[in-house]
């Protein structure tokens, strides 16, 4: 089951009873649930892909909801929580490769006939990696895409989270992927390694993050080994020159994670592609600059279909 956040400006009580969604749809291995039973009478749609890496009940997430508060009231936009984060359940039987989830994504938007009008796809990380293929695979569905320091890009070198990540592979010591902490120590290691701006958190904080994280860290770490593996980890690399809708790329200056070179990769690939490089910023781009995140994504809508959303200041 996958989770949703919907955001409207029209309440369900409001809104035509006529042009009411499901509260619940399935289609074979997938049930969704949606929050608000209605389409809101908006100037545009904005379909978003985030991936939770810490727990959101603690105070901190990596996903779309920084930005989302900034984002014009009269946006519908739906936030799917990515597989095996917040909600959305697992199952031993799903697959976590980016192409079937990407299927899944396809499922869920036909189950609820969100594709009647194409949609802005947005995707941060692997949400990214996730958007950008899907624009290749399903391109009637997307009228333009945001891509936010998407993951599954070939550079031309490493950086040292990816050196780091092959000699954990020769060693066969996968158990100690860096995002995926099990002590507090590593905990404050992530956070750093994912965020240009130095959190101080202190330690209480840190080792509650780990109790939360650790029950979860069997599922996170064969997730990250499929996404990852050789099935996978270069898809978007693969399809990127099938995407042919308007596409912005943004990403931090100082990413550890992804090296921010990606973004040259693919404005060369992409057409019609707008690149936006963020300053003192790193891989946590939506939680370290949400308010910018916000203002590009809706300026960049603004400029290509003339809406009257009003650009955030």
């Amino acid at each position: 089951m996958f989770t949703t956040k919907t955001i409207n400006s029209v309440t369900p009580s409001a809104a035509d009873p006529g042009r009411g969604l499901p509260s619940s749809c399935s289609t074979d291995s997938l049930r969704t649930r949606i929050c608000g039973s209605a389409w809101s009478r908006c100037n545009a749609r904005f379909f978003s892909l985030k991936r939770v890496s810490l727990n959101k009940e603690k105070g901190f997430h990596l996903d779309m909801m920084s930005s989302a508060m900034f984002l014009p009231k009269n946006l519908h936009l739906i936030c799917v929580d990515m597989p095996g984060h917040e909600g959305t359940t697992r199952s031993s039987l799903d697959d976590l490769s980016i192409d079937g989830q990407v299927k899944r994504i396809h499922q869920f938007v036909e189950c609820l006939k969100l594709n009647k009008k194409p949609f802005h796809l947005v995707g941060t990380s692997m949400g990214g990696h996730v958007a950008g293929v899907y624009a290749a695979y399903y391109p009637s569905d997307v009228c333009s895409l945001s891509l936010v320091c998407p993951a599954g890009l070939q550079c031309s070198s490493d950086n040292q989270f990816i050196q780091r990540l092959r000699e954990l592979q020769k060693s066969a010591a996968m158990e100690k992927i860096p995002l995926i902490p099990s002590t507090p120590e590593e905990m404050s290691e992530m956070l750093q390694l994912c965020s240009y701006v130095r959190f101080k958190v202190p330690q209480q904080l840190l080792q509650g993050l780990v109790d939360v994280r650790i029950p979860h860290n069997n599922f996170y770490r064969k997730l990250f080994l499929e996404i990852t593996s050789e099935k996978s980890r270069y898809c978007l690399h693969q399809n990127m020159g099938k995407i042919k809708v308007p596409t912005q790329i943004i990403w931090g200056k100082q990413d550890q994670v992804l090296d921010v070179s990606g973004a040259d990769v693919l404005a060369k690939s992409i057409a019609n592609c707008q690149v936006e490089l963020l300053e003192n910023c790193g891989h946590s781009v939506v939680m370290e600059r949400p308010r910018k995140t916000a203002k590009l994504i809706v300026d960049f809508f603004a400029s290509l279909y003339n809406t009257d959303n009003k650009k955030l200041d």
